[in-house]
Formats: C-alpha cells, sequence, structure tokens
C-alpha cells in the first residue's frame, strides 16, 4: 500500500500484537479533533498577540513554532510509539506558527483568514463524503499519481528554497501572474487529494494498528491540513494581488 504521507508508512499498520488494543477508525476521528483544537489554541495564542502587541512581538513566536514543529514532527516520524505525547505538542508549536503566519497575512488581506479556513475545512469534508460514498477510490494508479505529483513539488520548493539562500528567485511561480495562480492551483489540488489517502489508510488501519497510532495517524492527517491550508492562503493572497 502507498501513501504520498510520509507520516502513513504501511509498517505501521501491521505490527499488532495480540492481546493488544488496536486503533479504530472513531479513536482517530477523536484525536484528530484534539489535535485541532490544540492547534486553534496556539493559533489563538499567536493571532491575539499579533493584534495586541504587534508584528515584533509575534516573530520570536512564530519562528519558535516553525522550528520546535518541525523538531516534534521528526520525533514523531522516527518515534511512531511516542505520538501520544509527541503529537499534542507539535499542534500547540504548528499552530502558534500558522496563527503568526495568519495574522500576517490577514493584515495584508483583510478577510483572507476565514476564506482559507472555510475553504481548508470545506474541501477536507467534500473530498470525506466522496472517498466514503465511493466517488473517489484510492487506487494503485491513483496513489502513484499523487505520490509523483507530490514528489514534484516538494523538488520544486527545495530547489527555490535553496535558490534563494543564494539570492535567486524561480520565476513566475511566486508571482501573481497566470502561471503563479496556476502553479498554485495544482499546488491546492495534490495537497487536497493527499487526504484521500489519508483517509485510505486511517481505514486500512482499523482494528490493526496498535492503539497509539490514532495519536500518529491523527497527526499525519493534520499535517496535510496544514499543508493544504498554507497552500489555500498563497493562492487567495496572488488572487488578491490581481
Amino acid at each position: 500500500m502507498r501513501t504520498s504521507n510520509p507520516m502513513m508508512k504501511e509498517s505501521l499498520y501491521t505490527t499488532s500484537i495480540p492481546g493488544v488494543e488496536t486503533m479504530t477508525l472513531q479513536g482517530a476521528v477523536n484525536k484528530t479533533v484534539a489535535l485541532l483544537a490544540l492547534v486553534v489554541i496556539g493559533a489563538a495564542y499567536t493571532w491575539n498577540l499579533f493584534y495586541n502587541q504587534g508584528p515584533a512581538a509575534v516573530q520570536p513566536w512564530l519562528l519558535g513554532g516553525l522550528i520546535g514543529g518541525v523538531i516534534f514532527a521528526m520525533i514523531t516520524i522516527f518515534k511512531a510509539q511516542w505520538a501520544p505525547k509527541t503529537a499534542p505538542i507539535y499542534a500547540v508549536l504548528e499552530g502558534l506558527a500558522l496563527g503568526g503566519i495568519s495574522a500576517f497575512f490577514e493584515a495584508r488581506y483583510p478577510g483572507i483568514v476565514i476564506q482559507a479556513v472555510g475553504l481548508t475545512f470545506g474541501t477536507l469534508f467534500a473530498l470525506l463524503f466522496a472517498y466514503k460514498s465511493r466517488l473517489i477510490r484510492a487506487t494503485e494508479n491513483f496513489k502513484l499519481g499523487v505520490v509523483a505529483a507530490t514528489g514534484g513539488i516538494a523538488l520544486v520548493y527545495l530547489v527555490s528554497i535553496v535558490g534563494g539562500m543564494f539570492g535567486w528567485q524561480m520565476p513566475l511561480i511566486h508571482e501573481s501572474g497566470p502561471v503563479g495562480i496556476l502553479f498554485s492551483l495544482f499546488v491546492v489540488v495534490i495537497a487536497a487529494l493527499n487526504l484521500v489517502l489519508d483517509f485510505d489508510f486511517i481505514e486500512r488501519g482499523d482494528g490493526v494498528a496498535p492503539r497509539y497510532m490514532e495519536w500518529y495517524a491523527a497527526f499525519g492527517l493534520i499535517v496535510t491540513l496544514v499543508w493544504l491550508y498554507l497552500e489555500l492562503l498563497r493562492l487567495l493572497a496572488k488572487l488578491k494581488d490581481r
């Protein structure tokens, strides 16, 4: 079974031990809601800080959230059994970063955050409905296509980041012209399709994976949702710049 989400490795779902409680769909849903709540709490803190004390007060929290989020994400990926402890910490740290980033976008483009949030959850529930009703199926070809596209996007971003360190910026894709908008739209679509793969993987883990994988599965889904939200922010910002 393949998935483009690096958090959702098949081997993690085939390690159930006789007599040990296994994960359930409802458990994974409950843990996802809990992590989302922690993300919102973290985001609310830096959002309020931005509007009460100004951008300068937010920047240390934003940077700390980004760095800390990456650290705890990597710990969770390599130590899945620690997910019940590391995933909530990751969610709070990611929330701190998202709150700061969202506030900066909102200050420049009033109303953009509520639009991005609405589109993110609208996409989540629409794809969940399509998946549960079997309008979309996570076939092997579908998975391979999303994996390839996700890898290509990651490579483009990596080249862009490295180039930026040396004063070079990849042309067009970061601008608000037709090419930049089409690129962001493509990335949003791929990020959304990753949700389908995550749904499929979580469903396959029901009754198979150890109970702690409920937290790990929720963590992986949150990572995808955060990516989708950020890409929607970028797309909306480009559209408003036009």
